[in-house]
């Protein structure tokens, strides 16, 4: 690259996309990096080709809600836009689990997927994917970012917003050290794992409506019917498994046979046709369980420039609160304001 970007955020999920769509409209210079091979994080949305046809599968997040009015503003706009709709008021719960959540906010989605809500945020974004960053360090003033495929970046400003441990290990591999205080408060976050399945079957599943329901009791927590979601051609349904927090946790590396088996048994009261094919996504960083206690972290001592941590373990472990920290640190750069 020739220019050098004012602000480098490492991260194409949600927070790094709200925070660089942000601080873009607002005329500065972002440059975002991903290691995957698009944009979305656990914004995820999966094609299968099966037989001829293309299956969808969210796999990543469900659906989310809205409560903030800065996130309930933001959702008007994907709905104007047309990537995002309400999918349900609610879900049903299976007597293995707690009651359904009834609560007064509409569960929504994205019309094509959700990463179809990420792919509308980063349009017009500088974004290079296929990017792990392996070294940072201070270079001239500012930061030079190394990626695993011989590629630097300077920056003057640093958002990073991958999952907290995976921050902490780069930060240490840089030979860069944290303030105690805010290195402490970073090590108490937590995340759970979650595997997730994904089934092909030969026809409609036993889902019931709208498509998505908690299941319980564990391995498995949530089946979805990406069909009934209108992800996928009707007649051959394409249903999202998420086993349980604590399943996930003691069977994380167990054997992709080993684990289908026990998913498409423990759901099996939901599938309601064959089984035609499976494949198995390991989320190592699911859902923070152990958050940090404001909407973004910032390095206060940092050896150049601006420092920020920022994600769904800053702003609350919902979709809406990892667009929330993403807003949030973008604030801190506009208006030159700390830890909110």
């Amino acid at each position: 690259m020739t220019d050098t970007p004012l602000t480098l955020i490492v991260g194409a999920g949600l927070s790094g996309l709200a925070a660089a769509r942000t601080l873009a409209d607002a005329g500065h210079r972002v440059l975002v990096l991903d290691k995957g091979r698009g944009v979305g994080g656990r914004l995820a949305t999966k094609r299968v080709e099966l037989a001829g046809e293309t299956f969808r599968f969210d796999h990543g997040a469900q659906y989310f809600t809205a409560r903030d009015p800065d996130f309930r503003h933001a959702v008007a706009a994907w709905q104007a836009a047309g990537v995002a709709d309400e999918w349900a008021d609610d879900f049903p719960a299976t007597p293995g689990r707690a009651a359904a959540k009834r609560d007064p906010y509409p569960r929504y989605r994205g019309t094509d997927g959700m990463t179809g809500i990420a792919k509308h945020l980063a349009d017009g974004l500088e974004v290079e994917c296929g990017l792990r960053v392996v070294k940072l360090s201070v270079e001239a003033g500012g930061w030079l970012v190394e990626c695993d495929t011989g590629e630097r970046f300077h920056a003057t400003n640093l958002v990073l917003t991958a999952p907290v441990p995976q921050l902490l290990a780069l930060l240490a591999d840089s030979g860069l050290t944290l303030d105690a205080t805010l290195l402490a408060d970073l090590q108490k976050v937590e995340y759970a794992p979650c595997l997730a399945l994904l089934a092909t079957l030969d026809g409609p599943s036993g889902v019931p409506d709208p498509g998505g329901m908690f299941a319980g009791p564990e391995p498995v927590g949530w089946v979805a019917d990406n069909t009934q979601k209108g992800l996928s051609p009707i007649g051959h349904a394409a249903v999202t498994i998420h086993a349980g927090p604590e399943f996930s946790r003691a069977h994380y590396a167990t054997p992709e046979a080993d684990v289908t088996a026990a998913l498409l048994d423990g759901a099996k009261d939901w599938l309601g046709s064959t089984v035609a094919a499976t494949t198995l996504h390991r989320w190592r960083y699911s859902l923070p369980t152990v958050v940090y206690p404001h909407r973004h972290a910032e390095w206060p001592a940092a050896p150049a420039g601006r420092v920020f941590f920022a994600g769904d373990a800053f702003g609350g472990p919902r979709v809406e609160g990892a667009y929330l920290s993403g807003r949030s640190v973008a604030a801190a750069l506009l208006h030159g304001t700390g830890t909110t």
